[in-house]
This record gives structure tokens, sequence and C-alpha cells, in this order.
């Protein structure tokens, strides 16, 4: 069995609070769906029929190219290229919810595009691990939500709703103490999300390897699956989409045919089979990027294939990467060289 723990990490708050500040003007922009982008590194949406979700074109990823073509490494901005154009799923950060999500989905709505946002802020997140911490207490992550669902409004938005919360209920890692809380939240949190008129909501389901679905459909739906517009799979991993799409499938068919989400960002390559079993998740060496961000997939379940996980930013200090969510540049460069 694949160990899970810590494979979803954030992105960092100062990075999403650094976007945040920039959003008005990013929005402007990239106003309209045009192609001017920002002056630097020129990004530009992609055709909305295939890909709806909008591109930031300040992004990390964005802003690495746009360094690169200054310094002269035009090889290097070439490669990072395969990233920054392409829409990635924004991690709402602890201190701002309410100002960044409306800075994305206002930013998104002028180019005529839906913004991806990724809650990640559950309490006792990540048992522990790389990517600890979370709200304070159960009233602190309600008031959180609060600020998400005011910034959001009536524009569009998908959310993928808290990478890892359910299956560390489900895998032991999660005290017990804590599990009647989380329920409760979650549920909470996908009834709030889906009072707003535009908003479609996937609950985190795990993937493909760490376990079986008949584990989780339970906990899925005690957890409000069956309010939600269906669940995500693979976020942070690196499962390859047929093996995401057997197991979602699979998942599907215990929660009343639900539909789901797949992160393909970095399961170009499939997961790592070297080193220690139980770090094969972190900062896989030989990654790739896997299939661009669509809504046209190969399966009528699949919503969509998305970049939840941010290319190119850190799982944790392992391997020599740094904190969780941090922007590595020589780890993008290697996922956008293994990329054919």
């Amino acid at each position: 069995m694949d160990d899970s723990r810590g494979a979803r990490s954030s992105a960092r708050a100062s990075a999403a609070v650094v976007l945040g500040a920039a959003l008005l003007l990013a929005g402007c922009s990239s106003g309209g769906g045009d192609d001017k982008g920002d002056p630097g590194a020129r990004i530009s949406q992609q055709p909305k029929a295939a890909d709806p979700f909008w591109v930031n074109p300040d992004g990390t990823a964005a802003r690495q190219v746009a360094a690169y073509e200054k310094s002269g490494k035009k090889t290097e901005a070439a490669q990072l290229r395969k990233i920054a154009e392409q829409p990635v799923g924004e991690w709402i950060g602890p201190e701002n919810p309410e100002k960044e999500a409306r800075g994305f989905t206002e930013a998104a709505e002028k180019s005529d595009r839906t913004a991806l946002l990724v809650l990640y802020d559950i309490p006792h997140r990540d048992c522990g691990q790389y990517s600890q911490g979370g709200a304070a207490d159960g009233n602190a992550y309600r008031a959180w939500i609060d600020g998400v669902a005011r910034g959001i409004e009536d524009r569009p938005a998908i959310v993928i709703l808290e990478p890892d919360a359910v299956l560390h209920l489900v895998d032991g890692c999660t005290p017990d103490r804590f599990h009647e809380e989380r329920y409760d939240l979650l549920k909470g949190a996908v009834a709030k999300l889906k009072s707003l008129r535009n908003t479609r909501v996937y609950l985190d389901a795990g993937n493909a390897g760490w376990g079986h679905p008949d584990q989780i459909f339970q906990p899925l739906q005690q957890a409000g699956v069956d309010q939600a517009d269906g669940f995500s799979v693979n976020v942070s991993n690196f499962y390859s989409t047929q093996d995401s799409i057997a197991y979602g499938k699979q998942l599907s068919a215990k929660v009343g045919g639900k539909h789901f989400v797949i992160d393909t960002s970095r399961n170009g390559n499939g997961p790592y089979a070297g080193g220690d079993p139980a770090q094969r998740w972190c900062n896989p060496p030989g990654r790739a990027l896997g299939e661009t961000p669509t809504t046209k997939t190969a399966d009528a379940l699949v919503d969509a294939y998305l970049w939840v996980k941010r290319p190119g930013e850190s799982d944790g200090t392992c391997k020599g990467g740094p904190k969780a969510g941090e922007w590595w540049p020589s780890y993008a460069l290697a996922l956008a060289d293994h990329t054919k």
C-alpha cells in the first residue's frame, strides 16, 4: 500500500499573499481573454473550448520565465513555459481568504475563465507531517470558509476541497478524537460553497495507490460528497491517468455515480518506484508533467484533468527540497525536461 501521508502540500501563504497583491493588475492584463498577458513572460489564456480555466499571468512559473528571459537563459525559459502557460490551482492562504478568493475569481472573470481554487486549512492538517498546520479550531475554520465564500460570490469557480482530509480519517493518521468535528466541518464547507451560484465543489478522495474505494466511500458520504459536484483524485500525487480513472470509476459507483476530476500535474511518468517506499511520494526524481488541463477527457465521468498541485513546488524537505509549497526552480525544470 502506498503511504500517502504528507503527499499533498499547499502553496505557502506568503506566496499566495504576494500573488494576491498583484491580482488586480493581473486581471487587467489578461482581461477579456486577450493574448497580451503580463509584460515579462507574456502569458496568455488557453483556448476556452477545451480549457476554460484561468491561467495566472503573474504566477510563480511565469515570474521564473520572465527572470530567465531577462538573464538570457532562453532554453530554460522555453522549458518552463510548459508550466507557466497552463492553469494551476491557487491555494488559498490562512490569513486573507476573502481577499485572495476575490482577487483570483475577479481576475478569472475578467478573462472570461473559471478560477481553480484549492482549500487546505482543515484543523490538524497532514497529521504533523511536512504540510502540518491548518485552522486553530473548528470555529476558525468555519470563519475561514465563510471568508472564501464571500470572496467568490457569484463568480465562476471550481473548488478542490481539503486534500487528504477524508483520507486521513480512514488511514489512521488523524486521531479518533478529531473525526466527528472534521466530518462536520467538511459537510458544512460543502454546503456553504454549494450555496454559491457558480461554484463547483470536488471533495478530495485520495489516490489510486493508497488503498481501496471500499474503505473511503462511506466516509466521503459522511463528509458531504452527496451535496458536492463530485470528488478529486491524485491530488499532488503521481499515479497515471489510466489508474486514476479506474480508481475514480470504482469509487463513483459507490457514491451514486458522482463525477470526479484528476490531478494530472506531475503524473506523466507515473509513480516513482525507487528508494524508501514510505517517501516515494516526496519530490521523486524523473517525474514529468501529465495531460494539460482540459474538460475534454477520456471518460464521461471525468469532468476535467486539472493541475491542482503547482508543478515545481516542493512536497517537503526531502531529497534536497525546500519546505512544502516553496518554489523549486530546478525541480520545475526537471519536470519540464522529462515531458515529451
